[in-house]
């Protein structure tokens, strides 16, 4: 991998990532580009305990554009966008409207390919692979800014999630706080462990569902499964058998066989439905340590905690989507459609031949 930082027109960071070492990047940004002012502040709820990030000046980013006019395509035959270079592998910039920004932490956009009409389910292992290590570097990077506390790298896909932008593409969020969801992991590894004198609640998870009827897919050094208590209609854990606490330390084996599994899942995901469907939407997540010590939760060290990926769609059944009414976004109590069991087995139906 070839790693090329350069600077957009306004000041923003621009990373090109290359499978070949011979490739130069010296395009420049050539639009007359005002530096970006964002109004991104936390907000903590006091009751909730949580975080709430206002962000005004997202209200005017970019909606839904036709394809002749996208900014994560190259820029070519006169047509200026977000990355000045006529052609790229995999490419990371800072986000022109960003979610957080100065104290309030980073937001960072990867676009997987220069083909606006791909998906990642379209990439070849090889670019998958480097996509794998593009976020990775991001994670160590983004870990030592002033302040920020935990990574996040996910893809939105598919405009019924809420994405604004078809080009296929993903996002990196550097959290000045340790987020509520990884929290309430972090809680449970605690209570856990106390409870039962040291044992590990994600390995015990795991070793639970390795033997039921649950696993959708398993590698060398990957095992996916749907979770016992899914809360979506179709979704996936994927988690690396060795537990590892962030992308940093995943080893070389597991990070070599992961494009080759994770692409598997990314087309079953596409044919659950059967043929004459449009793309399935989903999220992909990964779930990673906090940076710095966790001693708010007491005896759980960054060594506990599970490096995995969930994988999930909205869409319960051809036409129709999971909609977030009122016991799921009034109490946070999901109330699921489709048995795991039942989802399993239809994501093992849909293998690839």
């Amino acid at each position: 991998m070839k790693k090329t930082s350069t600077r957009l027109a306004d000041g923003r960071e621009l990373i090109y990532y290359d499978l070949r070492d011979d490739v130069v990047r010296d395009a420049v940004d050539r639009r007359p580009l005002e530096r970006t002012v964002t109004t991104a502040e936390i907000r903590r709820d006091a009751l909730l305990g949580d975080s709430v990030a206002v962000a005004s000046h997202r209200q005017g980013r970019t909606y839904l554009p036709p394809a002749d006019e996208c900014p994560l395509c190259p820029s070519r035959d006169g047509r200026l966008s977000e990355i000045p270079d006529s052609t790229y592998d995999v490419v990371v910039f800072e986000n022109r409207f960003p979610s957080l920004a100065g104290d309030s932490g980073r937001c960072e956009v990867v676009c997987f390919t220069s083909d606006h009409d791909a998906s990642f389910a379209d990439l070849a292992e090889e670019q998958a692979g480097l996509v794998l290590d593009a976020w990775t570097d991001r994670t160590a990077e983004l870990s030592h800014l002033p302040g920020v506390r935990q990574v996040f790298c996910f893809e939105n896909r598919g405009q019924e999630i809420g994405v604004t932008l078809g080009h296929p593409h993903g996002q990196i969020y550097a959290y000045p706080f340790t987020t509520p969801r990884t929290t309430l992991m972090l809680r449970s590894l605690a209570v856990h462990k106390e409870a039962t004198g040291g044992e590990n609640l994600f390995d015990a998870v795991l070793e639970q569902e390795m033997a039921g009827p649950r696993v959708v897919l398993q590698g060398e050094h990957w095992v996916a499964f749907v979770p016992y208590a899914a809360h979506w209609p179709y979704e996936i854990h994927l988690y690396p058998r060795r537990r590892v606490p962030d992308l940093l330390a995943l080893g070389e084996e597991a990070r070599t066989e992961f494009p080759k599994v994770y692409l598997e899942l990314l087309r079953r995901f596409d044919r659950i439905f059967g043929e004459g469907e449009p793309p399935t939407p989903y999220i992909a997540a990964w779930h990673q340590a906090p940076f710095g010590t966790l001693a708010e939760f007491e005896g759980v060290t960054r060594g506990d905690f599970a490096l995995h990926l969930e994988l999930f769609t909205i869409r319960r059944t051809s036409g129709k989507l999971k909609f977030l009414a009122g016991s799921e976004s009034g109490m946070n109590v999901f109330i699921n459609d489709v048995p795991p069991e039942a989802a399993a087995q239809r994501l093992r139906e849909v293998a690839s031949s």
